[in-house]
């Protein structure tokens, strides 16, 4: 395959389709999604029997437990990719919506209104669903995209973009709507990132080496998705119950997600009394618990490195330190984290206050997993992933995220003096 003659023909369609859905009305889009969502729950048995092509290479390739798990699909999950789909479908359309409204005392009126970005790319590894999530997220805000899925999940993701392509012409909207790069080969990658004449913005869902090429090379420009270094921190007055089980769950339930806790940080006073019990409920469940001096006295856990701060492990196992006060907890964060999600647990309103206020990662949370830190659970239907930068988008990507705005200006036989 010539990479660059495809990505340009690619390119070229998605900016005529960009061009027709900028207008495209509330009901088509609607009509494409729910479409889609019929054609893919339909295709479920082609999606499983692609999906298990995508695990045997996985295997091949000698990914991790954590990582096959996200490259998985089973019925259940494709449920819930159909269950976004409809969710997406259902929202209220962003295009259009009326953000501001004034007159001026020169006879002007002024509106500021959503506007679609235009072509988006999105560059993603190993979770095939987000496949779908980004196909509907930026068809409900008016905008065509370029998918480029990873190459573990090449057959998934081919077989749940040609269930999307039927729900889209079904509604009458291009085909070109919803692209699929057709190849593995990795300079795809980096041909996108310089497509500056028709890609208006690249959104990369992935790890290290992923987010590292996008910001070497991108000319276009990137919404930032950086690792999800995930701290949870224990105050002196957290709840023993509650803390047992958020930091369970946002440990274990999925390993493999951006989401997933990556660092505890426990006060000295929990760490002298209950603390313990949360190092040995992680390590009863498999998890591999990497302590400082302090808690290393308990059995079972290993040392520490210099490396296991500010690490994305996407497994089972967690770094664990113990600090003074949420001060010291705060500083630990500026430090190693990645301005993605990070967690107190605590009872006293004060130490919440100030976690919030003096710490600027996209998301912050009070006695909650970390989990939640997902599109889908925020209410937006699905996200394209989680942005870490402060430009334009933060915190989950969803529809109204990928919309930008323009100003309408009404007058009259205005003239300027």
């Amino acid at each position: 395959m010539d990479v660059k003659a495809t990505l340009k023909q690619i390119g070229n369609a998605a900016k005529a389709a960009a061009a027709e859905l900028g207008f495209a009305t509330a009901e088509r889009k609607h009509a494409a999604l729910i479409g889609a969502a019929e054609y893919v729950w339909a295709a479920r048995g082609d999606i499983i029997e692609a999906n298990a092509l995508d695990m045997d290479y996985g295997r091949e390739k000698g990914l991790s437990a954590a990582m096959l798990d996200r490259l998985m699909l089973d019925e259940d999950r494709i449920r819930n990719m159909v269950d976004g789909l409809r969710a997406v479908a259902e929202q209220e359309d962003p295009v259009g919506q009326v953000l501001e409204e004034w007159e001026r005392p020169n006879g002007l009126h002024i509106k500021r209104v959503r506007t679609p970005l235009g072509v988006i790319g999105v560059i993603y590894e190993s979770r095939p669903n987000v496949t779908a999530d980004a196909g509907a997220l930026c068809l409900k805000a008016g905008n065509a995209v370029i998918l480029r899925g990873g190459s573990e999940g090449f057959h998934s993701s081919t077989a749940i973009h040609k269930a999307l392509v039927k729900g889209v012409v079904a509604a009458g909207l291009p085909e070109a709507t919803i692209q699929l790069v057709p190849t593995r080969d990795r300079a795809a990658v980096s041909e996108m990132l310089t497509m500056v004449d028709t890609i208006d913005v690249i959104v990369p869902r992935g790890g290290k080496g992923l987010v590292g090429l996008v910001q070497r090379e991108a000319r276009v420009p990137v919404f930032s998705h950086l690792e999800g270094i995930v701290h949870i921190y224990i105050d002196a007055s957290a709840d023993r119950q509650k803390t047992l089980d958020v930091v369970l769950n946002a440990k274990t339930r999925r390993t493999g997600i951006c989401g997933a806790a990556e660092c505890l940080l426990m006060h000295d006073d929990i760490a002298a009394s209950w603390g313990p019990e949360v190092i040995q409920a992680l390590m009863d469940k498999g998890v591999v618990v990497d302590a400082d001096t302090t808690l290393q006295a308990i059995a079972g856990t290993q040392p520490a490195a210099a490396d296991h701060w500010g690490k994305e492990f996407l497994d089972m196992e967690i770094a664990a330190k113990t600090v003074a006060n949420v001060d010291e907890a705060i500083a630990h964060i500026r430090q190693y984290g990645s301005n993605h999600t990070d967690c107190i647990m605590a009872e006293d309103g004060r130490a919440v206050d100030r976690f919030f206020e003096r710490l600027d990662s996209a998301i912050l949370m009070h006695n909650a997993s970390t989990q939640f830190a997902d599109g889908g659970e925020f209410g937006m239907g699905a996200e394209i992933g989680i942005a870490t930068g402060k430009m334009h988008a933060r915190g989950p990507v969803g529809a109204a995220q990928l919309t930008s705005f323009k100003y309408l200006v009404r007058g009259d036989g205005a003239v300027r003096a």
